[in-house]
């Protein structure tokens, strides 16, 4: 069974920089969509940024210009770099590949 799991979360500084890796069992470049979700304490789950199989590349308004999706198709891996972190940017992120979700890190902004 395809496997989604995320790493990377952590507590940091407001302005500070962290970067999420998201690796996949199975073939990254099989998925039609991966993307990075997150959801704050009493929110709903938001999409925060989308990579398409073809490399179309979407943001929220939120995190655009801070936040930057990658993958890396060698390893099955996909990123989210995220700088110039704010405390509203505190939540669990998910990842998503097609219908295949992780668990979850947890990141925390915070002085």
């Amino acid at each position: 069974q395809e496997e989604v799991v995320e790493s990377g979360g952590d507590l940091v500084q407001p302005g500070g920089s962290l970067k999420l890796t998201c690796t996949t069992s199975a073939n990254i470049t099989s998925f039609y969509v991966t993307s990075w979700y997150r959801q704050a304490p009493g929110k709903s789950r938001e999409l925060v940024a989308t990579i398409t199989q073809s490399d179309w590349v979407t943001y929220a308004d939120a995190v655009e210009d801070r936040f930057t999706i990658s993958r890396d198709i060698a390893s099955n891996t996909l990123y989210l770099q995220m700088n110039n972190l704010k405390p509203e940017d505190t939540a669990i992120y998910y990842c998503a590949a097609d219908t295949k979700w992780g668990q979850g890190t947890q990141v925390t902004v915070s002085s």
